[in-house]
Parts: structure tokens; C-alpha cells; sequence
């Protein structure tokens, strides 16, 4: 079976200077987890939910025992706000940053008439969960591992 008869057509884009608040809204939107990155009608990178949810990586905490001296007590709570505030500050300026920031910018792609074993071979050497499909030097498509099973399924 071909690339063709299993990728989606209607493709979901957006461009490098996108704010990543216009990028969850995409995802969130269009129920993707992924989306082929175009300027002046190139794939010049994918981004993915996984790429936004590094940008939120937890601190790491110690598990060693502290007991605080009596003004540190005082002081704690003072600490936190003042930490909370620039956590607010900085999740309003991730909104902000452009997608260029997060985006793979190697793509792997496949032709419209590989096969789905091209394909699901491609992806696992990469470890990309969805592959651009281009044809002469165009984005004519996405194909993702669902329609990978999908048409393996109906074949």
C-alpha cells in the first residue's frame, strides 16, 4: 500500500514566527499532537506536543533533611510568592516565544508513493511520530503512525 491512499491531505501548518500560544491552540483545536512547520511554502521543521512540554521541565528538589532556623520560617513564605510571580511571568512570556524556538529543525519526509513499510521504518529510525509528505519538493500531506496501523489494517 502507498503513502498516498493513507495520509491525511488537509494538513495543519503553521509558521516559524507563530507564537506558541497560537501552537497549543492548534493542537488543542484540531486534536494534533504535531504539526509540520512552513515558510514561503517549505517544511522547514515539525514541532510536537512533547517539544512544548519540555519548555516546562520541573526543578529538581533535594531529599536531604533541612530544618529551618526560626527567620527562614519568616522568610519561606515570602520566598514562595516572590516565586510564584515569576513563574506566572515566565509561563506569559512562553506564551509569546515563536515556534522557531522549539522546533525540530531536521525533517525526515517520505514521497507519496513509498510504502507504509518505507514509512514505519523511517519513523522508527528517526523516532518521529509523523512524517511530511512531499512531492516535488511540495507539502502535499502528513502521515502519522495511526495511518500507518490503519492502512496496514486494511490492507
Amino acid at each position: 500500500m502507498k503513502i498516498k491512499e493513507v495520509m491525511n491531505k488537509d494538513v495543519i501548518t503553521c509558521k516559524p514566527d507563530d507564537s506558541l500560544s497560537h501552537l497549543s491552540k492548534l493542537f488543542r483545536e484540531n486534536h494534533i499532537s504535531g504539526l509540520p512547520v512552513v515558510e514561503k511554502g517549505k517544511v522547514v521543521g515539525l514541532v510536537s506536543e512533547t517539544d512544548l512540554i519540555k519548555l516546562f521541565k520541573a526543578p529538581e528538589f533535594s531529599n536531604e533533611l533541612w530544618l529551618p532556623s526560626p527567620l527562614e520560617i519568616i522568610e519561606i513564605p515570602i520566598r514562595n510568592l516572590v516565586r510564584l510571580e515569576e513563574t506566572k511571568k515566565a509561563l506569559e512570556n512562553l506564551k509569546l516565544r515563536p515556534v522557531r524556538d522549539i522546533m525540530a529543525k531536521t525533517v525526515h519526509s517520505i514521497s507519496p508513493d513509498d510504502s507504509l513499510e518505507d514509512a514505519s521504518t523511517a519513523m522508527v529510525k528517526h523516532k518521529v511520530n509523523r512524517l511530511p509528505v512531499i512531492d516535488n519538493g511540495k507539502l502535499v500531506g502528513i502521515v502519522a503512525r495511526s495511518d500507518i496501523i490503519k492502512g496496514l489494517s486494511e490492507a
